[in-house]
């Protein structure tokens, strides 16, 4: 009885200082989380070197650095992608007339060149020193999420080891079920993410390519990228090439990238693409699985479309096991 009551102190405890430690750092819970989920994605990975003869360190270390260098490499292409492409947005903005009309049927509008500048090089300006500012900030959060992914890939049954102590040994087969659970909706968020992704660079380079806009494929490689950014995603970049369009005068292209853009690019490889393998992937149900990534993400915004759909399959796990032992106990009757 003293041994149990022990038990459920240190389970008391354990949960008490998680609490605690999220509290004290929500500013880097994003990141811990990510890191989290992706060191459950790579265990198995880590194992394979294993088993071709790497050491418990140097598997660790591979995919650490892998795992990092894949996030920093999306940053870096999306910033060089920008920055090679200056000179076409500034010779954009020095080109433009000095009005700009722009007619709808019957009715037109007289724009002055100042009007528009002036609050546009304010926008640029305010984004520019918010990047600015928050590089130092995102250098550490990646170099977090690196260390995070190194540690828990080096000893990943510490973590285990401590939840069955705490919990009784009749509830480790449950535990386990969870943890199998979590590890394969885990794989198959990740793996559907970056289905979506790639086809939506596909239809992306496809489009911008019929469309005509210069660099085709740095534009669908941001499309794809921005894919990864829950609600907004491709259809911000749709919205910047719209309005640079417009502001040019190339009001019918301005037009069919909205539409046929924001169609093809923004809603296709979502509707098409995710339907079709989230039931595969994420052994979910269609409707439940966009149940948990919608309610995800306008919960907790960014990591809403892994812990949404990721909570949704522990409540479907935890009604399957509910439902088993019930079937048990009225067989035993």
């Amino acid at each position: 009885m003293a041994r149990r009551n022990k038990r459920y102190v240190l389970a008391g405890i354990l949960v008490g200082l998680l609490l605690l430690a999220a509290f004290l750092l929500r500013a880097v819970i994003t990141t811990v989380f990510f890191a989290i989920t992706v060191a459950y994605v790579l265990y198995p990975l880590r194992e394979s070197l294993r088993d071709a003869g790497l050491s418990r360190r140097w598997a660790s270390a591979t995919l650490a650095v892998g795992a990092f260098g894949a996030v920093f490499t999306a940053f870096g292409l999306a910033a060089f992608s920008l920055y090679r492409r200056r000179d076409a947005v500034i010779a954009l903005v020095t080109e433009f007339p000095a009005e700009l009309t722009v007619r709808f049927g019957e009715f037109s509008y007289r724009i002055e060149r100042t009007t528009l500048i002036e609050p546009l090089a304010g926008v640029v300006r305010d984004i520019a020193v918010d990047a600015a500012s928050a590089a130092p900030v995102l250098g550490l959060k990646l170099l977090l999420f690196g260390l995070i992914v190194y540690g828990l890939l080096l000893r990943p049954r510490a973590v285990s080891k401590a939840a069955l102590t705490v919990v009784p040994r009749q509830y480790h087969a449950i535990l386990k079920r969870f943890h199998v659970r979590t590890r394969d909706t885990l794989y198959g968020i990740y793996v559907l993410q970056a289905a979506t992704a790639a086809g939506t660079f596909a239809v992306a380079l496809v489009t911008f390519v019929l469309l005509g806009y210069p660099a085709p494929f740095t534009l669908a490689l941001i499309a794809g990228g921005l894919q990864f950014i829950p609600v907004l995603g491709p259809s911000v970049l749709l919205g910047v090439l719209a309005v640079a369009d417009i502001l040019a005068g190339n009001v019918q292209r301005a037009l069919l990238v909205a539409t046929v853009g924001g169609v093809a690019i923004g809603i296709v490889p979502d509707a098409v693409i995710r339907p079709r393998l989230a039931g595969y992937a994420a052994d979910l149900p269609v409707t439940l699985y966009f149940v948990g990534f919608v309610g995800g993400v306008l919960s907790l915004g960014a990591i809403g479309f892994i812990a949404g759909p990721l909570v949704v399959a522990l409540v479907v796990e935890a009604v399957s096991l509910a439902s088993l032992r019930e079937e048990s106990r009225q067989s035993t009757l």
